[in-house]
């Protein structure tokens, strides 16, 4: 799979992207929270046009949209790494997947506490 050559071409940042695109794609079929995400985005890019919220508004929010994202992205390799390098159960594989769940958990709180002062002076 390695395709790595030392010179730049146009078609292998093509190629970069459509893997990219996907990993995204593999996220949202085989991730049921990933709807989550996905609906949570939604509602929020609604409420936040609705609002017609500030352009740094609209920044923050879209940054704690990225990094639930990304957050999760990095979960779910993590956790195909975990399967593939113990297919059976082990305690320890099962707590570095614990800890990485946690940090979508802690990277979604965070999202929902911006969201929450962003957008309640709107709505009072």
């Amino acid at each position: 799979m390695n395709n790595n050559n030392d010179t730049f071409s146009f078609r292998g940042r093509i190629r970069s992207i459509r893997h990219a695109i996907d990993g995204i794609i593999e996220i949202l079929k085989g991730q049921h929270n990933a709807w989550v995400h996905f609906i949570a985005t939604a509602c929020v890019v609604i409420t936040a046009s609705f609002f017609q919220v500030s352009t740094i508004e609209w920044c923050i929010l879209i940054l704690a949209i990225v990094s639930v994202w990304v957050a999760e992205a990095l979960n779910t390799a993590f956790e195909f790494l975990c399967d593939v390098a113990s297919p059976d159960f082990h305690p320890l594989v099962k707590k570095s997947k614990d800890v990485a769940a946690g940090a979508v958990l802690l990277s979604a709180i965070g999202a929902v506490i911006i969201g929450l002062i962003i957008f309640l002076p709107y709505v009072i």
